[in-house]
């Protein structure tokens, strides 16, 4: 039987229930170690925000304020968690490229530290709802760089028609909103944040990116007389989901992104002190792993299927953008895995497809299938599609079980219903 920090898979999928989501805390403590240690430099002052909406909850909140991090939010429902989770808000980064003015003002009314603004508009509304705000708000402008990150379509965010950002063909635009942030008495003007995507293996996107960055800082300084202190990076780090998948290694793409910003600073010899990166994805990812209890299966002319207690209302990525991933089912780790199989979930949805096709051994009903590698954007894109109620969670570490988020109960989704 396959264990996860000291626990048998079975016996937490007979104390919990299945579908369920199981992290291994020790190694999310681990990968947070590596980033609060490597990320570091006598060049910059340095800082490490954790992408919350990988994965949002009280106690993955508690975790990363232990270990000294910063906190990217992108909604008041984030905002919500971390101020119930007890995060300090003053290292909190509010993202999003359309806040609302309620988001806005929450925000402000917690006293979160900065505001990455992401559009002119944004920063005409911030600068009206900081009058009186009773603090300084601290900003980042996100730009667009215009490096596309090799990834799937759905999640590469900086080319030209990207959604985020100003793109820097707008360099006025850019002025303007930077412009409207120096010019506002309760607001710091920082410097820029940027993200090229997702899912990246490939350390040279993040080299062009930054040489772009610190390229437009010398035209902000020269052109404008406006000198900024900050860069913020954004993430994209990835996680392995496959044999196919080689991640860059965290101590790597570390060292290689802050030698790169000391040699452009070097080169361009404008002024950042400060660089910042987003990791979210590779923090928790290969962390958690999704149990699920073999149904029926069917054979067709070209397919054998096993059907699994859950599917896409727990895990959207395979039928979003065709995300791939692997697993195995407990207690038949050593047996010749002669069939293949294409892992399908319940909903009434013909692209309910968890895995396409995967060898594995005979799967009998009652079999516990586990997926890997879905601690990130698994449970934080999870929906009630066919009212099906969201999984529980439960952190394991050094043979200990917590549940961090209770099971969804039919009652929980029609508690708001009349």
């Amino acid at each position: 039987m396959a264990e996860i920090a000291g626990i048998t898979i079975r016996a937490l999928a007979e104390k919990y229930g299945t579908p369920l989501t199981v992290y291994d805390e020790g190694k999310i403590r681990s990968i947070l170690s590596s980033y609060r240690d490597h990320f570091t430099s006598e060049e910059f002052e340095t800082g490490v925000l954790y992408a919350s909406k990988a994965f949002s909850c009280k106690a993955i909140v508690k975790l990363i304020q232990e270990y000294g991090m910063y906190l990217d939010v992108v909604s008041g429902g984030e905002i919500y968690t971390a101020v119930q989770a007890g995060y300090d808000m003053s290292k909190a980064f509010f993202h999003g490229n359309n806040k609302t003015p309620a988001e806005i003002e929450y925000a402000l009314e917690n006293r979160v530290g900065t505001f990455v603004v992401d559009n002119v508009q944004e920063a005409e509304l911030l600068q009206e709802f900081t009058k009186d705000c009773g603090y300084q708000v601290h900003t980042l402008l996100r730009v667009n760089p215009g490096v596309e990150a090799h990834t799937h379509h759905y999640i590469v965010t900086a080319h030209v028609d990207s959604k985020f950002g100003i793109s820097f063909v707008n360099e006025d635009e850019i002025v303007q909103a930077v412009n409207l942030l120096k010019n506002s008495p309760n607001i710091v003007f920082d410097g820029f944040h940027a993200h090229i995507g997702s899912q990246i293996f490939d350390r040279n996107a993040f080299g062009e990116e930054i040489r772009k960055l610190f390229e437009f800082a010398v035209i902000l300084k020269e052109k404008y007389g406006t000198e900024i202190s900050t860069l913020n990076l954004g993430g994209g780090f990835a996680a392995r989901y496959t044999d196919a998948d080689a991640p860059i290694p965290t101590d790597e793409v570390c060292r290689f992104i802050l030698e790169t910003c000391q040699n452009e600073k070097q080169r361009t010899g404008v002024n950042i002190t400060r660089i910042l990166i987003e990791p979210g994805r590779s923090i928790v990812a290969e962390a958690g792993c999704t149990v699920y209890t073999a149904g029926f299966t069917k054979k067709t002319p070209n397919k054998t299927y096993v059907f699994v207690d859950g599917g896409m209302s727990d895990n959207i990525r395979p039928a979003l953008y065709q995300a791939e991933y692997d697993a195995f089912i407990d207690g038949k780790e050593t047996e010749p895995a002669e069939t293949e199989y294409t892992v399908a979930g319940k909903c009434c949805e013909s692209g309910d497809i968890l895995i396409q096709a995967i060898r594995l051994p005979e799967v009998k009903r009652g079999d516990r299938i586990v997926m890997k590698t879905t601690g990130a954007y698994g449970y934080s894109m999870a929906s009630h599609y066919n009212k099906l109620p969201l999984p529980a969670v439960v952190f394991v570490n050094e043979g200990t079980d917590r549940l961090v988020i209770q099971r969804e109960t039919y009652e929980h989704m029609t508690a708001l219903e009349e």
